[in-house]
């Protein structure tokens, strides 16, 4: 595939604007560039509004996919397992998965810009700061999750395989690890048409087995469930974890706009924000409070095996089947972001190259973690406590720009990664985006408690873990206040929608639909 550069792309696009009328959902097919069963061809580049298709709906079924998971029946567990009490881990099942509304308004820069979230990024970090807190900080954030999603899936794949009495050779375990770890990432080289179209179809499959699933866990539910009684700081510092780890997964989704670039920049911003949101945060809930609900009748511990206490022989196969199914179906949205970050380090490379790259990396890392690591559940729960850290402050600045930039974002600009380019701003550097990140992570870590590390002001506190509240809130207000105060921002007349008219009009049909839309 040929690479335009930045003048190029931006000739195409006026070109676009002045030839054709505004493009809508209904009237623009499928490109070539983006074909089911055909691996798809655009990378971290902007899509042109000539090739913009689709509608908001479909977002709702990709997220629904990837998030009718077994990693939140597993966090439902976790809850239990910190000794909270029924009825407050529902709550915080509830309240932690509230933060799914902000990864449906990252999604709304998609059909602004044509580009993927890590090109987003660089109008708030810099062309090179982005490499550091958006493409480096993505790979790493991709990879953990690979890694979870490929541990789980070869866990299930090994139970279903004994549960039929097929045992393995020596080392027989590493192949099926191999074989989990193509199939996890096949679909996510392949791309955005063929996410599309799978994501139903996965997304029904899985869900009529969460309900046969629900059916016997409602049936073996101690509902008079009582935890042990604690001293009120330390029950608050478990809530407060509890909270955290529930909020670290929709606060791993920075990538919203990765799913919705394809979309015309005239669709419905709402619609974009509420399908998307929704179809992280249904299955999110329900199948958390399943895995809450399941905790009052069974060691959550390692509940592939426990589980079979309180459902009947023959759904045993199916709940295995559903680990592995649902844990290569996250891992389809995951590897196919992890890729764009990975191609924002490595421009030269392509998508489909660097998601198979980081794909053999996770597969690697899975299998020190499953077979040579002393405990997958603690290393799983340290993880997800401290991840938040990281993901709440990068989510919070994405969502904060989005506000003060009124989701403006010409594709051809992000696109330019050469010094002077529109988002070069001081040495390839933008400070507000900078100092908010750096700031409220280290705020973050410090007021962190998991089971393996206590920050100062955790510890000041009686133990509260505020992390998943410190961080974004104090990363968005930061980055607010720094970009209304530093260059070039500082300057009313150069913020977003204060160029003239006749700027506006050379702008790319995508740009100028969304100056109506925000109007």
């Amino acid at each position: 595939m040929s690479i335009q550069t930045p003048e190029e792309i931006r000739a195409a696009d006026a070109a676009t604007s002045s030839a054709a009328p505004a493009a809508t959902a209904a009237s623009v097919p499928a490109p070539a560039t983006d074909r089911v069963g055909h691996v798809e061809q655009h990378g971290t580049e902007h899509v042109p509004a000539s090739e913009r298709h689709g509608r908001p709906s479909s977002l709702f079924w990709v997220w629904m996919s990837a998030n009718v998971g077994y990693l939140y029946f597993v966090v439902g567990g976790v809850l239990m397992l910190l000794g909270l009490p029924l009825w407050e881990a529902l709550a915080i099942t509830v309240v932690g998965n509230l933060w799914w509304a902000l990864v449906g308004w990252l999604a709304v820069s998609g059909p602004a810009s044509g580009s993927p979230s890590v090109a987003i990024m660089r109008a708030f970090f810099g062309i090179r700061g982005n490499k550091v807190f958006g493409a480096g900080l993505g790979v790493l954030i991709g990879l953990f999750y690979e890694v979870i999603n490929v541990a789980f899936a070869t866990l299930g794949a090994i139970a279903l395989l004994a549960h039929f009495g097929i045992g393995l050779p020596a080392g027989g375990e590493w192949i099926v690890l191999a074989v989990i770890g193509v199939l996890s990432f096949v679909i996510g080289v392949y791309g955005h048409a063929t996410i599309l179209a799978l994501a139903p179809w996965f997304s029904a499959a899985l869900a009529v087995v969460f309900v046969v699933l629900a059916v016997f866990v409602f049936g073996a539910a101690d509902w008079a469930y009582t935890a042990e009684p604690l001293p009120v700081a330390d029950h608050w510092a478990l809530v407060m974890l509890g909270f955290a780890i529930v909020a670290s997964s929709p606060l791993s989704w920075g990538i919203g706009a990765d799913y919705a670039r394809y979309l015309p920049a005239d669709v419905s911003k709402k619609a974009v924000a509420w399908y998307t949101a929704l179809g992280g945060f249904v299955p999110a809930l329900l199948i958390g409070a399943l895995g809450v609900i399941a905790g009052t009748a069974i060691d959550m511990t390692d509940p592939e095996l426990t589980i079979g206490e309180i459902v009947p022989a023959w759904f045993t196969p199916l709940f295995l089947g559903m680990i592995v199914l649902s844990s290569i179906t996250n891992n389809v949205l995951v590897a196919y972001s992890t890729g764009f970050y990975a191609q924002a380090l490595a421009e030269r490379i392509s998508r489909p190259a660097t998601t198979i790259v980081t794909g053999i990396v996770a597969t690697a890392a899975a299998g020190w973690v499953l077979f040579l690591s002393p405990s997958f559940l603690d290393a799983l729960s340290a993880s997800l406590e401290l991840s938040v850290t990281v993901f709440g402050p990068l989510v919070s600045i994405y969502a904060i720009d989005i506000v003060l930039r009124r989701n403006r974002y010409r594709g051809a600009d992000l696109d330019d990664t050469r010094k002077g380019s529109p988002f070069w701003y001081r040495g390839g550097w933008f400070l507000p985006g900078v100092v908010a990140m750096v700031g409220a992570m280290t705020i973050a870590v410090l007021s962190a408690n998991t089971t393996l590390y206590v920050g100062p002001i955790s510890a000041a506190l009686g133990g509260a873990d505020l992390s998943a509240l410190v961080g974004p809130v104090l990363a968005a207000g930061i980055y607010a206040i720094l970009w209304l105060t530093t260059d070039p921002y500082r300057d009313p007349a150069k913020r977003p929608g204060a160029a003239s008219a006749a700027m506006i009009e050379t702008d790319a049909a995508a740009s100028a639909r969304t100056e109506g839309v925000d109007a």
